[in-house]
């Protein structure tokens, strides 16, 4: 079949270079001119990892990303550890492949390898799908069209495939903002990120306020963190904002010692504002289907977000498939493959209480999109 993806993220990638495998015609059209070092720090999971091993960039990511001693819960005051998991000791052996740090900008450009240049194209910002008989008819901003026997949207929380299959709707602000910023290694010499991936947690009088702090890459060259900060409203759209460093300093104010020292040498940062979605009613409409963010963007807090995204692509190739020529079955299949699983961990993302305390996290990390049973119809 011509396949058409809207958006050349992560899973609108992974997505493309497994259906290319599988025989089909693959055009990935993206509004962004080109592939930039965007983003901040992303953890790969070995669900995540056996798909890259599938798609062929395994070892270069392990070559550039950080893989973890553990991960480490503590408590925000005392610094008492609540909880540690040991990847290193458990993820290859218990889960089939490793647990990884990295900057998302570098895992991105790794990604951009797995389709040959001229698959993407650049500078296509989708305005207008219509569906016309056997095929579907895509209007670009710049005056293009093209045509292709199906269209995956996976172009995101903002998806305009998503739109027209169900309308414009706002997504929900969940009263959240995060702040990122990268440091080099050296901005804080007196921090003790011994287990190099630590959460603090604070309890319930602070309403969820947490910071994750973490290496980027396998030298430790950029320290990465990530807040979660309660803030009742947002007035600035789904962008990003210079963040008040005074208020940051002051949502932490009753932590550790050890974070305060980390957002003392930090010069800047930015706030995200934290959104969502219910689960959709639908994921697929005639020869249109979504995938990713598009379909069921969640809370950053089980860092599983990329991770749902690139399995919906695995389990979307394999179910086109399994039935060549039935687009409709095939939805079908993926839909009832992927949406509770995926819904499951929108709950657990959140709750935001993963890895908090003592858990076996095997449910999300032992599956395996590509070798899980497909649903029959």
């Amino acid at each position: 079949m011509q396949i058409a993806i809207i958006g050349a993220g992560l899973g609108g990638l992974v997505a493309g270079s497994m259906l290319r495998a599988r025989g089909h015609e693959v055009k990935i059209y993206e509004q962004a001119l080109e592939v930039q070092r965007l983003g901040a720090g992303i953890n790969l999971g070995p669900n995540l990892m056996k798909v890259m091993r599938q798609v062929g960039v395994e070892q270069k990511l392990i070559d550039i990303g950080l893989e973890p001693a553990a991960w480490t819960s503590r408590d925000f005051r005392t610094g008492e550890t609540l909880f540690r998991y040991p990847f290193q000791d458990a993820s290859r052996r218990d889960f089939g492949a490793t647990y990884l740090l990295i900057h998302r900008g570098d895992f991105h450009a790794v990604l951009s390898t797995i389709v040959p240049p001229g698959i993407t194209e650049f500078g296509m910002r989708l305005t207008g799908l219509e569906e016309r008989g056997a095929k579907v008819r895509l209007a670009f901003a710049n005056g293009q069209e093209r045509q292709a026997d199906i269209v995956i949207g996976a172009d995101g929380i903002n998806s305009r495939v998503r739109e027209v299959l169900l309308g414009p709707e706002v997504p929900k602000y969940t009263g959240y903002v995060a702040h990122r910023a990268i440091l080099p290694r050296d901005a804080v010499p007196k921090l003790n990120v011994a287990a190099e991936l630590t959460k603090w947690w604070s309890d319930a009088a602070h309403r969820d306020t947490h910071i994750v702090i973490y290496y980027l890459d396998r030298a430790k060259t950029e320290l990465y963190f990530v807040t979660g900060v309660p803030q009742p409203s947002w007035k600035d759209g789904t962008s990003f904002v210079p963040t008040d460093m005074g208020e940051l300093r002051a949502a932490f104010a009753d932590f550790h010692p050890e974070v305060h020292r980390l957002l003392e040498a930090t010069p800047e940062a930015i706030t995200w504002p934290i959104f969502e979605r219910d689960p959709l009613p639908l994921w697929s409409r005639g020869r249109i289907v979504l995938l990713g963010d598009a379909c069921h963007p969640m809370k950053p807090h089980m860092g599983q977000g990329a991770a749902m995204a690139i399995e919906d692509a695995a389990i979307l190739a394999r179910a086109l498939d399994r039935h060549a020529g039935d687009y409709a079955a095939a939805f079908a299949v993926y839909e009832r493959a992927r949406k509770d699983r995926t819904s499951l961990v929108q709950q657990h993302s959140r709750d935001n209480k993963w890895l908090r305390h003592e858990m076996d996290p095997s449910w999300v990390f032992a599956y395996d999109a590509l070798e899980v049973e497909l649903p029959t119809l």
